[in-house]
C-alpha cells in the first residue's frame, strides 16, 4: 500500500515500531513543528520547523524515532512567526487546545496509556467541590475564582494549594484524581484550594513573587480554613502542600522555600527554572544553593520533549547536592496538561501516599 493510501486509511502519523512517519499530501509542503523540536525553536540561528521530504510527487514525509510510550503534540505551519499560519493535519482528527488560544494535533505511540484516575466515577465525586471568589487586589473589583475540594472524611486534613487552578481543575482533572486516589486508599485524605491565575499578568504573578505569597497566606488560606476542616498548621508545621506547572511549578518551589513551616510538600511539574535572559541564576535555584536547607519533601518532573528539561535537570542536581528530599521523574512528552495529568497520581502518592508518613 502506498504512503498516500496508508495515511488516508490509518491517519497521521503512520506508526511502525518506534518510527512515526508524517505524510502530507499537497503540491507544496509546510514545516512541521511540535514537542519533538521545541516548536521550531530548538536550533540556531533562526527558528525553523522540520522540513518534509518529497518522497513522490505531491507526497511529503518526515520520519521521527520516539519511545514507545510517547505522547506528542504538533502542527504544520507555513510561517513559524505567524500564529495564523498554522495548518491542522487533515489526516489526524485528534485536536487539542494549547492553553493560549491555539489548536494543535496530537498522537500517541503504542505503549502510551492515559491514567484512568482522571475519569469521573459513576455517582460523581465522593468529596465535595465548591466554587468561591476572592477580590485580588482588595478593593480592586477584580474577582479571582477559587475552587475548594473537601475529602469525604470528618477528620482534619492537610491542604494542597494549587497554582493555575483554573487549568488544573479543567485540563488537569486534579479534583477527580485526588478523589479517586483517596477512594482507593492510595493517598491520605487531603483538601484542595485551587486558585485561578492572573491571566495576562500570570508571568509576573508566578515569577518568584512575594506579593503572591501574601495573597496565599492572607487571603486564600483564611478562605480555605473557613470552609474546610484542615489540620492546624501551628501544630503540624509543613503539613500543607503547594503545586503547579511551568511558571506555577517555579512558584511552588519558591513558596516552599520561603514558607516551609506551612508548605512542606512541593509538587513542581515542568518548573520554569530559567534565567529568562538575566545574567544571574534563577532565584529559586539561588535560594536552594545559598540558604540553609529547608525541611521540604519535593516532587519534580519534566518532559523529555520540552525546552525546560535542561534547567530541571540542573535544579534536580542542585537539590540533591544540597541534601533535599526530592523525587525526580522524566516522562516521554512535552509541555502540556495531558502529560502532567498522567503523572499526577504518581506525584501525589509520592508526597501524600499512605506509606510516606506525611501528615
Amino acid at each position: 500500500m502506498s504512503l498516500a493510501d496508508r495515511v488516508k486509511s490509518e491517519g497521521n502519523p503512520l506508526v511502525d515500531g518506534n518510527q512515526a512517519t508524517f505524510v502530507f499530501l499537497r503540491d507544496e509542503s509546510p514545516q512541521l513543528i511540535g514537542d519533538f523540536n521545541d516548536w521550531g525553536h530548538d536550533g540556531p540561528p533562526q527558528p525553523q520547523g522540520a522540513q518534509l521530504t518529497e518522497s513522490e510527487p505531491g507526497v511529503w514525509t518526515y520520519n521521527l524515532e520516539l519511545p514507545d510510550d510517547a505522547y506528542i503534540e504538533y502542527v504544520y505551519t507555513t510561517d513559524l512567526m505567524d500564529k495564523d499560519a498554522r495548518v491542522m493535519d487533515p489526516h489526524n482528527p485528534n485536536v487539542i487546545g494549547n492553553g493560549v488560544g491555539q489548536d494543535q494535533n496530537w498522537f500517541t505511540m503504542p505503549a502510551f496509556t492515559e491514567t484512568p484516575l482522571a475519569t469521573l466515577p459513576e455517582g460523581g465525586l465522593k468529596g465535595t467541590l465548591t466554587e468561591h471568589q476572592l477580590e485580588i487586589p482588595p478593593n480592586s473589583g477584580q474577582m479571582r475564582d477559587v475552587w475548594l475540594y473537601a475529602p469525604p472524611t470528618d477528620e482534619p486534613v492537610p491542604l494542597i494549594v494549587n497554582y493555575d487552578g483554573n487549568d488544573y481543575i479543567d485540563r488537569g482533572k486534579l479534583a477527580i484524581i485526588v478523589d479517586n486516589l483517596i477512594a482507593a486508599w492510595d493517598i491520605q485524605p487531603v483538601a484542595l484550594a485551587m486558585i485561578a491565575n492572573a491571566g495576562d499578568m500570570r508571568f509576573l504573578e508566578y515569577n518568584t513573587n512575594e506579593t503572591t505569597l501574601i495573597v496565599i497566606t492572607q487571603m486564600l488560606l483564611p478562605l480555605a480554613q473557613k470552609h474546610l476542616n484542615l489540620l492546624d498548621i501551628s501544630q503540624h508545621p509543613g503539613a500543607y502542600g503547594i503545586m503547579g506547572a511551568s511558571m506555577g511549578g517555579l512558584m511552588s518551589l519558591y513558596t516552599g522555600l520561603r514558607l516551609p513551616q506551612i508548605f512542606g510538600h512541593v509538587l513542581s511539574q515542568s518548573g520554569a527554572y530559567e534565567t529568562f535572559g538575566l545574567p544571574v541564576q534563577n532565584l529559586a535555584a539561588t535560594l536552594v544553593e545559598h540558604t540553609p536547607k529547608q525541611p521540604l519533601k519535593i516532587w519534580q518532573d519534566a518532559g523529555r520533549y520540552e525546552w525546560l528539561l535542561d534547567s530541571n535537570r540542573k535544579l534536580h542536581d542542585l537539590l540533591v547536592t544540597r541534601g533535599y528530599d526530592v523525587t525526580y521523574h522524566e516522562f516521554n512528552g512535552g509541555h502540556n496538561y495531558t502529560s502532567w495529568r498522567n503523572v499526577l497520581p504518581t506525584a501525589l502518592k509520592a508526597l501524600y501516599g499512605k506509606s510516606t508518613g506525611a501528615e
